[in-house]
């Protein structure tokens, strides 16, 4: 490799001067042309290698998903408007106004500049731009339709966020009421119960069963809370500890697909995931197996991964995708049999759109009746727990007023 000077003209008058990394100046001229430019002189400079790449994809921080979502639109409208990709990338840079991601689009601009394609830029940030990316956006330059590719990226971005974000929104209240019902619960036994178990004991008569039960439940947090805590924070770190390992894994993704109501929920997210990666990725003309290699890691239920890495492995030998997923019995005849029909067809990638669609349909409602259900059922636990601790703390006085009378 090395890097050469030229000099290149933007319009009809304006020449500008810049470096640019290949192997020949046939090499450059193509670059160059392919930037919107027009080569008018070349000239070698020095022999070079690429130090940038050790170094490239190492940004420290975190980068917001919504972020590389709008740096998506925004890249494919300008490249739509006809504005060069490095012009594309420079304003882009100029006006983020995240230093993360501009130093990103920095580094990015600096290795196309150099002469690499922008998906192979994209490749040295792992942890930002995932494989189905990267696949995206190289199947969009090979066909001319990089634009269009990143306008598809950008709205299946658009979707799953807001698919996240409607799950989120079903569990926060929820979680918000039983974390308010437990603070409430332990207030009541380590500072009311112990102001009124003395009362209760000064009255010389059994204390009724309820009220026995609060006091020994009272007692028993005070004398070992510590215990308690520790237990709770191992039990915690422990869980995740074996979540991260390979048994841990498909363990709890097999819990999950078991769980009663939420399985079914669970398989259908995953599928829907899975189904439209797959569409966007056959539309953009990338085969069938490469297809199914980049969708497999966007899921995270081992146990579904599995049956697709199974079905990958019938479909590399000659068998159909279709028939594979449904020997395996844990997909839903309706996606199989779609799936058969589009690849008999020749329109998988429609298949696979129906099916993602449908179960997309099917989980935003579950989601929203489950949020439905789960509010005022929580609303209906508390209650009861509350209620039960407020009748055994009365329970006693009553019968002083009954015996009184």
């Amino acid at each position: 490799m090395a890097i050469y000077k030229y000099t290149a003209k933007k319009g009809p008058e304006e020449l500008f001067e810049g470096r640019i990394e290949a192997q020949t100046e046939e090499e450059v001229v193509d670059k160059l042309n392919q930037l919107g430019y027009v080569p008018v002189r070349i000239k070698i400079e020095e022999q070079t290698s690429k130090p940038h790449r050790a170094a490239a994809g190492k940004i420290k921080g975190r980068i917001r998903f919504r972020q590389i979502t709008i740096f998506s639109r925004e890249l494919a409208s300008l490249l739509k408007s006809g504005v060069p990709i490095l012009n594309a990338l420079g304003i882009i840079s100029e006006q983020s106004g995240s230093p993360r991601l501009k130093s990103v689009v920095d580094g990015i601009y600096d290795m196309v500049k150099q002469g690499d394609s922008f998906s192979s830029a994209l490749r040295n940030y792992p942890n930002i731009f995932s494989s189905f990316y990267t696949a995206m956006v190289a199947a969009g330059e090979d066909s001319g339709a990089l634009p269009v590719a990143l306008l598809r990226i950008a709205d299946y971005r658009v979707k799953q966020e807001a698919m996240l974000s409607r799950l989120r929104m079903a569990l926060v209240y929820p979680a918000f009421m039983a974390v308010v019902g437990a603070g409430t619960v332990v207030f009541m036994l380590t500072f009311v119960m112990p102001r009124l178990m003395q009362i209760f004991l000064n009255m010389g008569q059994d204390l009724p069963l309820p009220t026995q039960i609060l006091i020994f439940l009272s007692q028993w947090i005070r004398k070992w809370w510590i215990a308690i805590s520790l237990g709770l924070i191992g039990f915690i770190v422990i869980i995740r500890q074996q979540v991260k390992t390979k048994i841990g894994k498909v363990t709890f993704s097999l819990f999950k697909l078991h769980l009663p109501i939420f399985g079914k929920l669970i398989l259908k997210a995953e599928l829907s995931r899975f189904c439209r990666t797959m569409e966007l990725l056959i539309k953009n003309g990338i085969p069938i197996l490469r297809a199914i290699s980049i969708a497999i890691p966007v899921l995270e239920n081992e146990i579904i991964k599995n049956k697709l890495k199974q079905s990958y492995k019938d479909l590399e030998q000659g068998g159909s995708f279709g028939r594979s997923l449904k020997t395996s019995k844990l997909f839903p005849l309706f996606m199989t049999n779609l799936i058969s029909v589009g690849e008999e067809s020749g329109s998988l990638d429609d298949s696979l759109g129906e099916v993602a669609t449908s179960y997309e349909e099917d989980t935003d409602e579950a989601m929203r009746v489950m949020s439905s259900l789960l509010e005022p059922l929580m609303i209906l636990i508390m209650g009861l727990v509350v209620g039960f601790m407020v009748v055994a703390m009365l329970l006693p006085i009553f019968e002083i007023n009954i015996i009184t009378n």
